[in-house]
């Protein structure tokens, strides 16, 4: 709990000032408030019929006393505010960041779902509980005090029902919370499978649509949506007794003060108690047990928020498995690459590797081919040249150095990868080609897309290069979208060029066109394509053949034809199928 709290706590940062005046303001407001019934107190006594003057007198104080206030208390839900919605932009902000430098490994440990919910609603969650406690959980237990304290300042006797009453609320109240606290454990689980489903429909729309299944769907999001809804409907009906439970004692206390009230005023004719002093023990009575059912509103929220808090800080806390090292070398020599008997997994738990033995020599400037079955490990292995993993034993070396010992970034930018899933952003199509190079000016952008047989396409559309893309690239074809993943990585002059079945949605004449512009135009870059195609490898110097998580087969094209093995398989199975078309 100090981990949550301290690590919260640090969120607050430029808004400490505002989250120490509004308790400041609040504990004003209170000292105001628990003042006027005493002083109302004296103008009910002093209604004799005698004198207005003293009356006249308590009412402009008492006016004077509601207008400060009111000042305070909108003084205090100003700066509560403030401090609460600061607090919730800079948590996002640092979740943001933090989520950043996830590796591959990190994102699939909590999963896309469950940091969208940790970014959204369980800030909400954490925001709407600071402003509470900042303002209520200290207006609530002040008030408490100030009037129990007031009410023993006019009868002692009398006062004595509100300590009696208060504990039973008090225990009442937690048994609440504690009942309810594991139901707010579920349903935030249960979120992130409702989210999960919602993202997962969403952003595979036009294949749900293409086989039909929006049925299927709503099914299953309408179970994830019931277990949800059928937790918030458990913690409900548990928290529906806090309301009845406090108005009961409310009513109960406030009857008990009429009748001993009385019964003292009468037998002591008012020298023990007045009427005026009676109708502000009423008052202090309905402010204790009001403030106590808004403690149990307070106690709610930081229920959920604790909740929320430990989700939150599991992120910010969350060491990365990847770093980059203190000093890291930031020059990458060539594009050379070694694997020595690397080995990779992609947990520790898993029984299984998902590569094993790798060895690979490939020389700065060579083309090198990959092709394999559906889960092969082939993106598995490009993915740890440039970090996205980490190799689980062996080494493996880039420009001759060993790639933990680079600057993350500076590798990164030496090593561009064109990912199987690539996508491109909303923005235009300057704009996302610029990732691969801020500063890029018109005419290199227009040279990449030359090299990826982009710029055809794109000079077509009316706004040519400031064309609008649609966020993931909905407007664009996915041949268009990979030839311009492809430019995006050209930008950045890698050493290392991978493309990760990055033309499986172009035609085999436009494909050959891009590997005959790697050829000749970036022939210092070592350049490793992933294929189903064995016409997108056939001219690459090496061309490796991959079968769970292995090297089977590597050499030319023409050696691995003479070997008479997958890669030839493969070869005549794809060519048998164009001659029978």
């Amino acid at each position: 709990m100090n981990t949550i709290i301290s690590t919260i706590a640090r969120c607050v940062r430029q808004y400490k000032k505002e989250s120490l005046l509004a308790p400041l303001f609040v504990t004003l407001e209170v000292i105001l408030e628990c003042a006027m019934p005493l002083a109302m107190a004296d103008v009910i006594d002093k209604m004799t019929g005698n004198s207005l003057s003293e009356i006249i007198k308590l009412g402009i104080a008492l006016v004077i006393m509601a207008m400060l206030s009111l000042f305070f208390g909108a003084m205090a839900g100003r700066f509560s505010a403030t401090a609460s919605t600061g607090l919730a932009k800079n948590i996002r902000q640092d979740l943001f960041f933090k989520i950043q430098d996830f590796a591959f490994t990190d994102i699939d440990k909590f999963s896309t779902s469950s940091l969208v919910t940790r970014l959204t609603t369980d800030v909400t969650n954490v925001q709407n509980a600071y402003q509470m406690i900042i303002r209520l959980a200290v207006r609530t237990p002040l008030m408490i005090i100030f009037s129990v304290i007031m009410s023993f300042s006019i009868n002692p006797k009398m006062a004595m029902i509100f300590l009696i009453i208060i504990p039973l609320l008090m225990l009442i109240l937690f048994g609440i919370i504690f009942t309810v606290m594991p139901i707010f454990k579920r349903i935030f689980k249960k979120y992130d499978a409702m989210n999960n489903s919602v993202q997962e429909n969403i952003s595979g729309i036009r294949v749900v649509k293409a086989f039909v299944r929006e049925t299927h769907e709503q099914e299953k999001f309408t179970t994830a949506s019931e277990n949800v809804r059928a937790d918030f409907t458990a913690a409900e009906k548990i928290l529906a007794f806090n309301s009845p439970s406090m108005i009961l004692f409310v009513y109960t206390s406030i009857m008990l003060i009429s009748y001993f009230g009385a019964t003292t005023i009468i037998s002591s004719h008012s020298a023990e108690l007045t009427t005026g002093e009676l109708s502000s023990l009423i008052t202090y009575g309905i402010q204790i047990l009001m403030a106590i059912m808004m403690l149990s509103m307070v106690f709610v929220m930081t229920s959920m928020a604790v909740e929320s808090s430990e989700r939150i800080v599991e992120v910010l806390t969350h060491e990365s498995s990847l770093k980059s090292p203190e000093n890291g070398i930031k020059e990458v020599k060539d594009g050379s690459i070694v694997f020595d008997n690397v080995s990779f997994k992609y947990s520790k738990h898993s029984s299984k590797n998902a590569l094993e033995n790798i060895n690979l020599d490939i020389k700065s400037g060579q083309t090198v081919g990959i092709i394999g079955g559906t889960g092969s490990s082939k993106s598995s292995l490009i993915q740890l040249i440039s970090r996205l993993y980490d190799v689980t034993e062996g080494t493996l070396t880039v420009g001759g150095v060993d790639v933990k010992k680079y600057d993350l970034q500076s590798l990164r930018d030496n090593v561009a990868v064109v990912l199987q899933k690539n996508i491109l952003f909303s923005g235009t199509i300057k704009e996302n080609l610029r990732w691969g190079n801020k500063n890029a000016t018109d005419e290199q952008i227009e040279h990449v897309c030359k090299l990826a047989q982009a710029d055809e396409f794109v000079q077509q559309f009316p706004d040519k290069y400031d064309t609008y893309i649609e966020q993931g690239g909905t407007n664009v074809s996915g041949g268009q979208k990979q030839r311009l993943c492809i430019a995006r990585a050209l930008l950045k002059k890698p050493k290392v060029l991978i493309l990760d079945d990055s033309t499986s949605a172009v035609d085999t004449k436009t494909d050959a066109l891009i590997r005959k512009a790697f050829r000749e135009e970036i022939p210092d870059t070592t350049k490793i394509i992933i294929a189903q195609r064995t016409s997108s490898i056939s001219d690459a110097d090496i061309i490796l053949v991959m079968e769970d998580g292995h090297i089977v087969e590597r050499g030319n094209h023409d050696e691995l034809m003479a070997l008479n093995g997958i890669y030839r398989e493969i070869y005549d199975s794809q060519n048998k199928a164009k001659e029978e078309d």
